[in-house]
């Protein structure tokens, strides 16, 4: 039997498909027609050319899958409404659609993220609602849980996990452009860098997937993902740029200003039609000045997540790839 995931062209479900097929798994992705597969090379995996729209692609997907892990979405903070929408909603309810028919279909892990709770002051656990406080990638987010929640309760066997910060090898939002920023000396920290950043780093969050998967007590559950490091921005700023022989980040925004800026430069791009990302958006200022720390009680009380790379060994294996390309 195999198993089936989706977004396997992207950092997360990347290295989900590359450790499942190290450990013998049987596995299947779905991935758009060119995309770069170099980083599954090593491992024997079976491609499915096509994307979440493509209902003839899907059914061929998830024929005969005992598991399918769903990381396919747009995590970006910066495009347009339809985009985030086809991958984090529509895309999600095409996947539902067609796993309702696979008879020998154990579980459905959904990678959401703690974003649903929209960006709350303090962290909290897998009790607090869903809250759409109008970004675009919250609000979509959302709507995809919506989604899955309402399979289950049609009786499909469904796990959602909701990671914080995911970093590592491949990482975009928290590597290389984190690097790339440092490079230039435009990294910016906001109120003194101090807000914990709930970092995850991947293998980690690898790890709780497949554990959430095997677990017949985390059916029709949501979990938190973080490794509960209680590291600050400042911190992890600070040690990549000390592991890339960087100067460390010297802008240092009070969170007002920042939302003030963030939101000016979204109305001026937005109303120019800029493609390109703005500096400075307001998902990016929510991550960076408010205490992503969520609580992981529950994935450990249920299934055993015990984060084995530490906060330390994560960041060095991180600088190491932004150095030389080694995964």
């Amino acid at each position: 039997m195999a198993v089936l995931v989706t977004g396997a062209t992207g950092f997360l479900g990347g290295r989900l498909a590359g450790v499942l097929a190290a450990r013998g798994e049987s596995v299947r992705i779905l991935a758009r027609p060119g995309r770069d597969l170099r980083h599954l090379e090593p491992h024997r995996i079976e491609v499915v050319l096509g994307t979440l729209s493509d209902t003839e692609a899907l059914a061929w997907a998830v024929d005969g899958v005992t598991h399918i892990y769903n990381c396919a979405g747009c995590s970006t903070d910066w495009a347009p409404y339809e985009t985030f929408h086809t991958a984090n909603v529509a895309g999600v309810s095409n996947l539902i659609r067609a796993a309702a028919r696979v008879r020998e279909l154990a579980r459905l892990v959904h990678v959401s993220t703690t974003d649903i709770y929209g960006y709350p002051l303090q962290p909290c656990d897998e009790t607090h609602p869903a809250r759409d406080i109008g970004l675009s990638y919250n609000k979509t987010k959302c709507l995809g849980e919506q989604e899955v929640w309402r399979a289950h309760d049609a009786g499909l066997p469904v796990t959602v996990v909701r990671p914080a910060t995911i970093y590592g090898p491949r990482g975009t939002v928290f590597a290389t452009e984190i690097a790339a920023h440092l490079k230039r000396g435009t990294m910016a920290v906001i109120d003194g860098g101090r807000a914990s950043g709930g970092f995850c780093y991947v293998d980690n969050c690898v790890d709780a997937m497949m554990r959430a998967a095997a677990s017949p007590i985390a059916t029709g559950r949501a979990y938190n993902i973080a490794d509960g490091t209680g590291a600050s921005w400042r911190t992890y700023v600070d040690m990549l740029a000390a592991r890339l022989s960087l100067r460390r980040a010297w802008i240092n925004l009070p969170a007002r200003v920042a939302f003030s800026l963030a939101q000016m430069m979204e109305t001026v791009y937005g109303g120019a039609r800029i493609a390109s990302r703005p500096p400075l958006t307001r998902h990016a200022v929510y991550l960076l000045s408010r205490n992503q720390e969520f609580p992981a009680a529950r994935a450990g009380a249920d299934f055993g997540f015990n984060p084995a790379i530490s906060f330390d060994e994560g960041v060095e294996r991180t600088a190491r790839w932004l150095r030389d390309g080694d995964s």
